[in-house]
This record gives C-alpha cells, sequence and structure tokens, in this order.
C-alpha cells in the first residue's frame, strides 16, 4: 500500500517551503562562489556529508523544524526519502507556520505517514479546544513513539484564560521519554496529575494552566531531573514553593492582579539553582530565597515603570535582606553569590543602583532599562566618600534607551571614571543617532579617555542590546547561561 501524501497534499507542501527569488547581490554572490569552486581540485567540493549514514543524516534532520526538515529533500538524491524515513525522528513543529486549517491537514497527513520514532512535537494550545479528537489521534500515532519534546504553546495575547477542559489523557503516555514538556491553556484535573512521572524531563512549562497548588508541586515533584521550570501565566494557585535538587533556572510569569494567580514564591531548597527569573513586575509577587546557594542571575527587578500604585511592586527576600521595587529597604546582609542583575528603571537613580551594588557586592553583569523619567545624578560631591571604599566588581555594563541629557551622562560617567575592573559598556541608541559625530560627542561627554579601566571598551548601537522581559516567552528560552544576553 502507497503510504506517500496524496499529490495534492504534495502540492501544498511544496508551496509551504518555496523560496522567493534570489536577490541580485545573492545572485552575484553565488556566481562567484561557483567560479571559486571551479578552480579547487576536484576532490575539493566533494559532498561528504551525503556520505554520512543514513541513522546519523537522519538525526541531523530531525532537529530541524518542520519546514527545513522538508528542504532537505531538495539538497540531493541522497537525502530524498531520509526526512519520511524512521532514519530521521519526526520533528513536527509548526512555530513558523501560519496555524490555520490548512498547515493542520499537511502535519496530519505527516505524522499518519510517518514511520517513527518521534523526536519533537510542538503545535499551538489552541488546536486543544479547535481539534481534541485530531490531537487524540496525533499523540497515538506510532510516528510519535517514544517522543523527547512535547509543546502546546500560546501565543501572548491580552489577558487570556485557560481553556476549561483538560488535556487529552494521550498527552501523557509519553512520560517515560519526554525530556522537554510544555503544557498549555487546558486545566488539569488533581486526579489527571496524582501519579504522573517524569524520569528524564529537564523542562517544564506551565503556559495558561489552571491547576491547584497541591497538584502544581506533586507535578514538579514528579521530575526528578528538572533543570528548566516555566510558569507563564498560571491560574488556581497562589504560591509556588520550590523544592528541587536539580532545577538550575526557575521563571514566573503573570498578568496583575487577577485574584487566583501566583503571588508567593519561595525558593526553600534549590541547591542547584542559578537563575530566577521574575519577567512580570506590575502585581506585587513576593519573593523570598531562603536556601539557593549557587543563585548568580537575577532579573527583573523594577520601580514600577508600568504601574501607578507603589502596592503592585515586587518585593524579594534574601534572609532578612528585603528589597521593595528597586529600594534596598533592609540591607542586613549581603548576597555575595548573585553577579548579573537586570533591572528597569522608571525614574533612573544613581542612588538606587549604588544600594544594589552595595546589596550585590560581587555583581559582575549589570543590564538597565531606563523609561523616560530622569533624576539628578550628580555624584562627585554627594558619593565623594564612597568612591574611595565601593569596591565596584561590574565588568559588563548594558544601557538601553540612552539619550544624551545629563541624568544620563552623569549615571555612565559615575561607572567610567570608578569601575576599575569594567570589560565592555554597551548603549542602545537612537537610530537617527547612529552616526561617527554623535558618538564622538558620547565619547568626550563620558569622559572615556579618563576611564578608571584602561582596557574597558565601549560600544553604541541602533538595535536592541540586550533580552527584555518580552523576549522570553517559552522553556526553552531559559536554557542559557545568561538569559538576558542578546
Amino acid at each position: 500500500m502507497d503510504n506517500s501524501p496524496s499529490p495534492k497534499k504534495r502540492k501544498l507542501a511544496a508551496s509551504m517551503i518555496h523560496e522567493a527569488p534570489m536577490s541580485p547581490e545573492a545572485t552575484e554572490e553565488a556566481a562567484d562562489l561557483v567560479a571559486r569552486n571551479q578552480q579547487l581540485p576536484p576532490t575539493a567540493g566533494a559532498d561528504r556529508i551525503s556520505k554520512l549514514p543514513d541513522a546519523i543524516l537522519g538525526d541531523i534532520i530531525s532537529f530541524l523544524p518542520t519546514k527545513e526538515g522538508a528542504r532537505t529533500e531538495a539538497l540531493a538524491s541522497r537525502w530524498r526519502g531520509l526526512w519520511r524515513s524512521s532514519a530521521a525522528p519526526l520533528n513536527v513543529d509548526c512555530g513558523d507556520l501560519p496555524c490555520d486549517d490548512r498547515v493542520l491537514d499537511i502535519f496530519s497527513s505527516i505524522v499518519s505517514n510517518h514511520p517513527g520514532p518521534g523526536r519533537r512535537f510542538c503545535v499551538p494550545s489552541l488546536v486543544l479546544g479547535d481539534r481534541p479528537d485530531a490531537v487524540d489521534a496525533w499523540l497515538r500515532s506510532p510516528a510519535l513513539g517514544n517522543l523527547q519534546e512535547l509543546e502546546f504553546w500560546y501565543r501572548p495575547y491580552r489577558r487570556p484564560e485557560p481553556l476549561p477542559h483538560p488535556p487529552p489523557s494521550s498527552m501523557f503516555c509519553f512520560s517515560a521519554t519526554l525530556r522537554v514538556l510544555t503544557i498549555g491553556n487546558c486545566s488539569l484535573a488533581d486526579e489527571t496529575v496524582q501519579g504522573l512521572h517524569f524520569p528524564l524531563l529537564q523542562q517544564l512549562g506551565i503556559e495558561l494552566v489552571s491547576v491547584s497548588e497541591c497538584s502544581l508541586h506533586r507535578l514538579i515533584a514528579g521530575c526528578p531531573v528538572l533543570d528548566c521550570l516555566l510558569i507563564n501565566h498560571g491560574y488556581g494557585f497562589r504560591c509556588l514553593r520550590i523544592n528541587s535538587l536539580t532545577v538550575r533556572t526557575v521563571c514566573v510569569k503573570n498578568f496583575r492582579q487577577v485574584n487566583d494567580q501566583l503571588k508567593e514564591l519561595i525558593v526553600e531548597n534549590a541547591p542547584c539553582l542559578e537563575r530566577l527569573l521574575h519577567l512580570d513586575f506590575d502585581y506585587g509577587l513576593h519573593v523570598s530565597v531562603l536556601s539557593a546557594p549557587k543563585l548568580e542571575t537575577l532579573g527583573c527587578l523594577t520601580d514600577g515603570a508600568y504601574i501607578s500604585k507603589q502596592d503592585y511592586l515586587s518585593r524579594f527576600e534574601f534572609g532578612t535582606t528585603v528589597i521593595q521595587g528597586l529600594r534596598v529597604d533592609s540591607l542586613t546582609t549581603v548576597v555575595r553569590t548573585v553577579k548579573i542583575l537586570a533591572i528597569n528603571m522608571k525614574t533612573l537613580s544613581l542612588d538606587i543602583v549604588i544600594e544594589l551594588l552595595r546589596c550585590f557586592p560581587c555583581l559582575e553583569k549589570l543590564y538597565i532599562e531606563a523609561e523616560s523619567m530622569r533624576v539628578k545624578n550628580e555624584w562627585r560631591l554627594k558619593h565623594r566618600s564612597l568612591v574611595k571604599c565601593l569596591d565596584i566588581r561590574l565588568k559588563t555594563i548594558v544601557f538601553q534607551s540612552y539619550q544624551s541629557i545629563k541624568s544620563d551622562v552623569d549615571f555612565i560617567t559615575f561607572f567610567v571614571l570608578n569601575a576599575r575592573v569594567l570589560e565592555s559598556m554597551t548603549f542602545q541608541i537612537g537610530a537617527r543617532d547612529c552616526n561617527e559625530e554623535f558618538i564622538a560627542e558620547q565619547r568626550r561627554k563620558l569622559q572615556i579617555e579618563n576611564r578608571a579601566s584602561r582596557g574597558a571598551q565601549f560600544h553604541f548601537t541602533s538595535g536592541r542590546c540586550a533580552r527584555s522581559v518580552w523576549d522570553i516567552h517559552h522553556v526553552s528560552d531559559l536554557d542559557l547561561a545568561d538569559p538576558f544576553l542578546c
């Protein structure tokens, strides 16, 4: 029996991967490449990759998203058929494709005709409500046997609410093999979670899910090798307690002032936790860190850039040290482990940053995003005695929305003239200011020639120079040593 897709489906699939004509520049570059290749020895341009065994080629293809995986069939006759064979574990990922009936029908055809096994299955969580029977059939297909990554993600939109129905029971039939799991846009009943165990799961994302507090903790406890945890717009629980011997990254993100959403995060015992990310800063989350001896990255702290009520500011507690918003209200003990800090300031204030440096004395990298409000940041008289005793260990400063006004210049000059181990400082400037004359003027204003660290480099760019809270959406975005590095 011929299991290949129908001519109509093949035509649709081909239209999805059709390339636009090359630009004149690309055509010229390609012609130059051909000319250079003709000058090489006969064996220099040999296709050595195609000589690899099917198993290795198939494994390479399986790491590509669906669209790119399908394109490999056009590379050479040697590659034809590999994408649809058991040599290439199936990777169904519509992250860069429109989620319409045409695309979903093609995915159904792919799943029904692939012999398996599966590597990754990633589709929008909306299909759980729109096509529940199709989803259940996909998950039960032999093509997804031994699946390693399963993601039902949702595209952010204004104040969503999770779908009231549970996920299909077939979602959890891969619990023994999954390494990445994103549960999205559904309600998890206590009886569904009870007994779940994911022995290999390293990344867990909870996106737009309604689940009780006890079931959430039971779900996390059932992941003994968990590395990254994302709680993105969760409902039904107000407190999250982290007790994990393996987790290295915890990230929470919520909408403001919704009664049944997360209000308290308590890190009780996380000996491997390195990154603690709070990606919303306008609903008064209370964070307590009781035991996280390896915590190095913290963000994003804010003074209320997007809110009017100070009661909505988040509160961080490290033992008896308290930070409300960006203000250090109580500094009884310093936090020496934190080396990377991201802050969002409605009011650019050197005094506040100096207090944070006292709280985190070993800080090496500082990301600052400043909004429109500025205050005087004159420091030569006010902090004259402080300069002599404050040990600034900053090596990297990233300053977004630099405006070249006096407040900005005074703020930056403090670090230019006093940060003795500074290695680099990057400024985001307006596109119209990205010219040699403007940059030369800034170097003069900032007294870069008198810098305390002679080896420090200074960069000006009109593009984004750091990832913001808006750039981190899914659990796969967290597996980075520095999640704010652009």
